[in-house]
């Protein structure tokens, strides 16, 4: 695997950055995730600029998108994939031991590994724990995801591939990794951004092309909604047959099979929409 690191492709061995990166140190960094089929990556445009605008977010340097997007036609050329996870990572690079970010400039990682669809249908869990909605890193893709690894943890040990969150005022949110999307009333419903859920690149694609419409939801709506289903860069259009212990007989109910197949066909005909 050839991977890039501050300028350069470099074999995974080689691939390294500091112990007082600050990213590793505090996680004061910001990160993309994008699919990638036969070596073309959905979306970058957009993705670059969330990447742009989580940076400026969290304080960082702006990045050079220029060189970002030559980072990653390299590493997607150096190591060809039918499906991949293509990652870029961007951090405040050497830093002093602690919260205080130091002058040595941001530290830019770009790389890939293998990846394969969602199993179709899902099954998702809620968990207890919250989103803060008035945090600093609220809608922000920060490299801090120590409460995504806790919660889909959780999911994990109950069957589940993905762990709901509400936010701190017990409204629905969003995945560690997702957003969520419900159908109640034969409307197509997602959370709005003022819930504290990302602005996730393809959550915009489903509103647009789907008809998707931003509702303040109750975490109880998951238990009433006639269908489930969750988008992210990797999962597309991802239905649920299950959260918690509700089934949802039938998934991917009507609604959830229009908008993958819509998904389907215009992401096939607009690589970078």
């Amino acid at each position: 695997m050839r991977i890039w690191v501050d300028g350069g492709l470099r074999d995974t061995a080689d691939a390294t950055v500091s112990v007082l990166d600050h990213g590793l140190t505090v996680g004061d960094g910001v990160f993309e995730t994008l699919k990638a089929v036969q070596g073309r990556p959905f979306a970058l445009t957009r993705h670059l600029e969330r990447l742009a605008r989580s940076a400026r977010g969290l304080g960082l340097p702006e990045p050079d998108l220029d060189e970002v997007a030559r980072a990653c036609a390299a590493v997607l050329a150096a190591n060809p994939l039918p499906y991949g996870r293509l990652r870029i990572t961007y951090t405040g690079g050497i830093s002093p031991l602690g919260s205080d970010r130091g002058d040595a400039g941001a530290t830019l990682v770009v790389a890939i590994g293998a990846a394969v669809p969602p199993e179709q249908p899902g099954v998702a869990v809620t968990v207890p724990w919250t989103r803060n909605e008035r945090g600093a890193l609220s809608g922000l893709k920060t490299t801090s995801y120590g409460e995504n690894v806790v919660a889909l943890a959780r999911a994990r040990e109950q069957g589940a591939s993905e762990a709901l969150f509400a936010n701190t005022q017990g409204r629905l949110c969003e995945g560690t990794g997702s957003n969520v999307f419900v159908v109640i009333g034969g409307r197509l419903l997602t959370p709005p951004l003022s819930s504290g859920c990302l602005a996730g690149i393809t959550r915009d694609l489903v509103m647009g092309w789907a008809g998707a419409e931003e509702a303040d939801l109750p975490l109880e709506a998951l238990a009433e909604a006639e269908e489930v289903f969750l988008t992210s860069s990797l999962r597309d259009v991802h239905s649920m047959r299950r959260v918690d212990a509700r089934e949802l007989p039938g998934a991917p109910g009507p609604v959830t099979a229009k908008a993958m197949r819509i998904f389907a066909e215009r992401s096939a005909a607009e690589p970078n929409p």
